[in-house]
């Protein structure tokens, strides 16, 4: 029995949910987000409550039933307070900045690397070695940030390149003579 999916999402004050099937779809105050939930597990809105329940005892039902009950909890948290990833881009002469609709990363090649942001996705540069990504949708936040990571993913020995603000990188010593 799925502790995650036993827990029924409340719907909070100025949010307004529907469910059309399998569709649940969300509005509130940052925008509205939708998701198609699994056919193994059913979905119902009473009185401000969304419950998950699978429609089987199947393995396949049973592992979709978390996964779509965290999936519009989700969306009810990006639509009131929205998710954020914080990069850090260490190297000298490694830079970020926002200009218009496009980020342009200095990260040590012979060009600058031109990234366009996406729709619904907002990146702020607060320092030139720092990158705040901010939306409504987690999917695409996270998305956002890795591709933005994989233009040069930190090197373990001496830390250079982009990593997530959390993140800790493991340091080998290099050779010895």
């Amino acid at each position: 029995m799925s502790r995650i999916g036993n827990k029924p999402i409340m719907v909070p004050s100025g949010i307004t949910a529907a469910v059309e099937g399998q569709t649940v779809n969300i509005k509130g105050p940052k925008g509205a987000l939708s998701v198609v939930v699994h056919d193994d597990v059913a979905v119902k809105l009473e009185g401000g409550r969304i419950q998950v329940e699978p429609r089987s005892e199947t393995k396949r039902a049973r592992s979709q039933w978390g996964t779509s009950r965290t999936l519009i909890a989700n969306l009810i948290a990006g639509v009131t307070k929205g998710f954020e990833e914080r990069l850090e881009i260490n190297g000298v002469g490694y830079r970020a900045a926002v200009q218009g609709r496009t980020l342009q990363l200095a990260l040590g090649y012979s060009h600058d690397i031109v990234y366009p942001i996406p729709e619904g996705i907002t990146i702020a540069t607060p320092r030139p070695v720092e990158i705040v990504i901010s939306g409504s949708d987690r999917q695409k936040v996270g998305q956002v940030a890795a591709e933005i990571r994989d233009y040069r993913p930190p090197e373990p020995y001496k830390g250079k390149g982009i990593k997530y603000a959390a993140e800790r990188i493991f340091r080998k010593e290099g050779k010895k003579k």
